[in-house]
């Protein structure tokens, strides 16, 4: 196999970026996933939720080759890993984006320097360079400049995201990875994330995989949802899907005391009345 991209499509022409068949994930005699079959489509942000435990962010990192798969197939933008060879691993990865949980920031590093760090990895640049792309990923993630030399330390919760989404976008990916992205943010702040996420969808192309627990998420920002549940996808769909899935813990889920009581129509995509955002503050 020569790596080159294959994307298949479904049944109503959408191009497949990411498809799980038979995905099984165990630790010792515990099963967390069981012939799990997902599809995430080109240019969509998909959100994927879940209870507690069940092995969302297990998925996850199954898929981006941090955790081991016991069987199964996984391609990602039309390539499997298990066939291809090293140059051509570093060159899918170079088209992938993650967010971890609480934005994994190192520490030791300025915001700048975190950004850096795909850039030192897989690209061979002049630092004068790196120090003008890692800038221009912080003015796209919506961060003043002068962020760029601040340590972690120094962020509040909504720069910190902020910051690990421009390192996210270090090597302009096609496909994201978000993994509980607004956890630990206010309401406003959060909200303002969600619409972050959504014009950089529509100005870069992206496709969004985003592992989440927020309601306000998966209603406003959304174009589908995949839940998880007994150890495989129960149901994906719209929100509409949702709400007239039978499921226990899907009605329970998503027409809880919690869940909205109106579901705005598809009121994310493109929509020029999202507010701005208050620059991760």
């Amino acid at each position: 196999m020569d790596g080159q991209q294959t994307e298949t499509r479904n049944n109503e022409g959408r191009k497949v970026v990411l498809s799980a068949r038979g995905v099984t994930v165990g630790f010792g005699s515990k099963v967390v996933l069981d012939n799990l079959n997902l599809d995430i489509y080109r240019g969509e942000i998909l959100g994927f939720v879940g209870a507690s435990g069940t092995g969302k962010s297990v998925l996850m990192r199954t898929v981006l080759r941090l955790l081991p798969r016991r069987s199964g197939t996984i391609k990602i933008l039309g390539q499997d890993f298990d066939q291809l060879d090293e140059p051509q691993r570093n060159a899918l990865d170079m088209r992938l984006g993650v967010l971890f949980q609480q934005g994994a920031l190192f520490s030791s590093l300025t915001v700048k320097e975190n950004i850096q760090v795909p850039m030192r990895e897989y690209l061979d640049l002049p630092q004068s360079l790196m120090d003008e792309l890692a800038q221009l990923k912080i003015r796209l993630v919506g961060l003043a400049a002068d962020a760029a030399d601040k340590y972690p330390s120094e962020l509040s919760g909504g720069m910190i995201k902020r910051a690990a989404l421009a390192r996210a976008l270090a090597l302009d990916p096609e496909l994201v990875f978000l993994d509980e992205p607004t956890s630990g943010l206010d309401p406003i702040g959060a909200a303002e994330f969600d619409e972050l996420i959504a014009r950089l969808r529509d100005t870069l192309g992206l496709t969004v995989y985003m592992v989440t627990h927020d309601l306000d998420s998966l209603f406003s920002v959304c174009d589908r949802i995949a839940v998880l549940g007994k150890k495989r996808v129960l149901v994906e769909g719209t929100i509409d899907d949702m709400l007239a899935c039978d499921d226990p813990w899907v009605q329970a889920y998503f027409k809880g005391k919690r869940a909205r009581s109106i579901v705005p129509q598809n009121s994310h995509a493109g929509d020029d009345s999202l507010a701005q955002d208050s620059r991760g503050k």
